[in-house]
């Protein structure tokens, strides 16, 4: 795919939610005149700085989503989904959002933290360039150097990328660099390409360049897995499972009406951040996000459930890779929350 510098700006407009109650669903409403339940104040930290693909979340703290759920929402930015992971499992937070990956390859490693519904169900996980650095194909990769961030989902999983497509960690020279260095490493030549999520990163140089994005997509070179979603602690789901059933089912509903309302949840993320990207920016990278959102086993249902099919490919696709030891089952990364009402 190409992304081009100039793209559409969002619309403004305001919904307005009302306030009620509802506990383990996905979008169901409590019975008329029931008063909503008390709200408790829950702190979410995000896998990174807010880019598009979490519109959504800010799209149901600003409408009351979350608090006709039971909850007073407070989002932070993260420091990509390995820290998250940790922050979660030390309760440092209350949930997290955070890569798949990343959460595995934690539990493996005793952090104490279960996925309970991953969201992004295709990686949107990639090398990214410009197009004329006439990269086409992985081998195309061999002698390049690519700038990658520590901790991040991305790198994390380029080690299984190169392997699905005959190349080793060898092949290319990687340069570690924060997460802004990475986009100027790329612009300033200093890098061939870099590591990053394909609806974030790229549109951004797209736009600060005027120059076309090209991208090697993970999920096109055979190593597609279950991408970014909802976590929580182990002690979390032992102590408090009501509020991790209200978590879960308000945020199946802020991206279901995101969906329906993706101009109005983009312009939701309004000052979140001194780092949010331009308006143009956060619209397309929110419109790649809703491709992700299901796979062929989950079409049809409200974001964020999952089929034990998909976590078993993403088992299997690391296992393979060698980069998961004993990897286990489903259930030794993810709790079901069935979708009701």
């Amino acid at each position: 795919m190409r992304v081009r510098s100039t793209l559409a700006t969002a619309a403004v407009s305001v919904l307005v939610a009302g306030t009620l109650s509802a506990c383990g669903s996905d979008t169901a409403s409590p019975p008329a005149g029931q008063a909503a339940a008390k709200t408790k104040d829950v702190t979410l930290m995000l896998n990174w700085y807010p880019y598009g693909e979490h519109a959504a979340l800010y799209y149901g703290q600003k409408q009351g989503i979350y608090k006709k759920h039971g909850i007073n929402l407070t989002i932070r930015a993260g420091q990509g989904s390995t820290k998250t992971v940790q922050a979660v499992g030390a309760n440092q937070v209350d949930f997290g959002w955070a890569d798949t990956p990343a959460l595995m390859s934690a539990i493996s490693k005793g952090v104490p933290a279960k996925s309970v519904g991953v969201f992004l169900q295709t990686t949107p996980a990639s090398v990214e360039f410009f197009t004329t650095a006439n990269i086409k194909t992985p081998q195309d990769l061999k002698g390049r150097t690519i700038a990658t961030t520590i901790g991040d989902a991305p790198s994390a999983t380029f080690p299984a990328y190169l392997k699905a497509n005959g190349l080793t960690e060898a092949d290319v020279k990687l340069q570690a660099v924060d997460p802004a260095g990475k986009i100027a490493a790329v612009m300033s030549g200093r890098t061939d390409a870099l590591l990053g999520f394909a609806h974030d990163q790229g549109p951004i140089i797209a736009e600060k360049s005027g120059k076309e994005v090209s991208y090697l997509r993970f999920a096109d070179g055979g190593i597609n897995f279950l991408s970014n979603g909802l976590l929580a602690s182990d002690s979390m789901l032992a102590k408090d499972r009501p509020l991790v059933d209200q978590m879960v089912a308000a945020t199946r509903e802020a991206f279901t009406e995101a969906v329906k309302h993706p101009d109005e949840a983009v312009t939701s993320m309004k000052g979140s951040s001194p780092q949010l990207p331009s308006d143009a920016v956060l619209k397309h990278s929110w419109a790649e996000t809703e491709k992700l959102l299901s796979t062929d086993a989950t079409k049809g249902k409200a974001p964020g459930v999952n089929a034990e099919s998909d976590w078993l490919h993403t088992i299997d696709v690391f296992a393979k890779a060698g980069t998961l030891k004993n990897p286990g089952k489903p259930s030794d990364y993810w709790v079901d929350i069935p979708a009701t009402g």
